[in-house]
């Protein structure tokens, strides 16, 4: 044991020995390939430097060489620039010296042409001279006896040129006038039914009559009442007339009379209730109306005010004629006319359907219907060219621009057609608008009505400034009024009605 000791220490140790000269033997030639391996990369990395570094040498050159072209071309461009530059100047001191000489020429022509001139009146002078030696005249004189022989010599057959010029010229503007009008009228053909006093509504039941007219008649009175119409409830057979000179008044009464046979309950308070509702609708019918007849005759720049009160001229008549289709006519027939005349055809229109505009306000605000559509039409900013062309259609005011003349005109051609007036229907209705606005100016009175064909008024008084004894002098004063103011057939009865109204809630 002690003998193999020795020899197992002595091959350990030249195996160690053996290991670490085999270890860095390897470790000698993985370095030397390492270094190897760097050189030969280094290598690679200078070659693609030095051939990057051509490459850009080649680059710049080139980029160098287009430059240096470039500039080559550009002075060459500068030159040739400035070689026409200078050619054109030469040109222009060319013809600038031609000009000149030009200049001088005309100068020294127009100096001879003056000196022959002042040769010429000098010798006129001495040759005008010499004949007013000689035949002993001025030459104002002999001008003025020239033209009186004239004158003496062609006496008749002046005059009857004149005569000629004249009768030719009115006979050709006669002419050109009834061709502007009767064009105009042939174009606008349009027929037209007069508003009658009256409003047939037809019931479905002969049973509903009973109920309209109410118990002791209280439902048809407070039906007249509200509404301001007569109701006439007769023998005929399904059929109640609504009677009234005012066609709103007529209008309201037959909205809310068909609303009420529909519902079927009438009674004071249901007919309150209806005609307010009817009166709104009403409203909007006319906002309708007016936007209509504005849209129909191609006016669409008026304030929406003017155009809702020109929709109340659908429930106003001029001598039976309704005022709304009589404007809408108008405006028609002036823009004909004004196309054919060229004058400016929208001014003319829009004087023609604003016109009678007043007559929508005329019984609520005083002064003449055209004063108050001037005030009105001024108040919203219409164009002062339309207010001059619709102010002079009665001759109220001065005719300030042509598109005047042709809004009288057409009004004159509307208003003068077969059948679109009627004079006596116009006389009643203004007698009894006439007859309410002599009860209206009594203190106390809330409403007054004309009925019975004006055999009748009814005034409804403020129940807090009236009393009952009140009521029956008032009756008196009014009728005296009546008597004194107005012409009137007949009598006229007038009955004052003094009612009060409670109301409460139970809450």
């Amino acid at each position: 044991m002690s003998i193999l000791n020795p020899v197992v220490l002595g091959g350990l140790a030249l195996g160690l020995i053996i290991g670490y000269l085999a270890r860095r033997w390897t470790a000698l030639s993985r370095k030397e390939s390492i270094e190897r391996k760097a050189e030969e990369a280094l290598r690679g990395a200078e070659a693609r430097a030095k051939e990057i570094e051509f490459k850009a040498e080649e680059k710049a050159a080139s980029i160098l060489r287009s430059a240096q072209e470039d500039e080559r071309t550009r002075k060459n461009e500068l030159r040739k620039l400035e070689e026409r530059f200078l050619g054109k100047e030469d040109e222009l001191n060319a013809e600038k010296k031609a000009v000149e000489k030009a200049k001088e020429g005309q100068e020294a022509e127009k100096k001879r042409l003056a000196d022959m001139e002042v040769e010429v009146r000098e010798v006129q002078k001495k040759a005008v001279g010499e004949l007013e030696r000689v035949s002993g005249l001025s030459k104002e004189d002999a001008k003025q006896k020239l033209f009186e022989e004239l004158k003496d010599l062609h006496r008749q057959e002046i005059g009857e040129l004149l005569v000629k010029f004249e009768r030719d010229k009115r006979d050709e503007v006669e002419k050109k006038s009834m061709e502007v009008i009767t064009t105009s009228m042939q174009r606008y053909a349009r027929q037209y039914i007069g508003d009658a006093t009256t409003s047939v509504i037809t019931i479905p039941s002969e049973d509903l009559k009973g109920k309209i007219i109410g118990r002791e008649g209280r439902n048809i009175k407070a039906f007249e009442r509200l509404t301001g119409v007569e109701v006439i409830v007769d023998e005929s057979p399904e059929t109640i007339i609504i009677s009234s000179f005012d066609p709103m008044r007529r209008e309201l009464a037959r909205m809310s009379l068909q609303k009420l046979l529909k519902d079927g309950r009438i009674q004071p308070a249901r007919i309150e209730e209806v005609v307010e509702e009817s009166r709104a609708e009403l409203d909007k019918q006319i906002e309708k109306a007016g936007e209509e007849a504005a849209y129909d005759v191609g006016i669409l720049d008026l304030p929406k005010e003017i155009t809702k009160i020109l929709g109340r001229l659908n429930f106003r008549t001029s001598y039976g004629q309704n005022i709304l289709q009589h404007s809408v006519e108008m405006t028609h027939i002036a823009g004909m006319m004004a196309a054919e005349l060229g004058l400016n055809v929208e001014v003319a229109k829009k004087g023609a359907l604003l016109h009678d505009i007043g007559k929508a306000l005329d019984h609520e605000v005083e002064g003449t219907h055209v004063e108050i559509g001037r005030k009105l039409l001024k108040k919203y900013g219409v164009d002062e060219r339309a207010i001059q062309a619709m102010e002079a259609h009665h001759e109220e005011y001065p005719y300030a621009i042509p598109e005047a003349y042709v809004v009288t005109t057409a009004d004159i051609i509307s208003g003068a057609r077969p059948g679109a007036r009627r004079d006596t229907l116009e006389k009643y209705l203004k007698r009894l608008e006439e007859i309410e606005r002599v009860v209206n100016e009594f203190k106390g009175v809330n409403q007054s009505y004309a009925v019975a064909a004006g055999r009748e008024v009814r005034v409804f008084v403020k129940p807090e400034k009236v009393d009952d004894f009140g009521a029956i002098q008032l009756a008196k004063e009014i009728a005296e009024k009546i008597h004194r103011d107005v012409r009137y057939p007949g009598e006229i009865k007038v009955t004052v009605i003094r009612e009060v109204k409670a109301v409460e809630y139970a809450r």
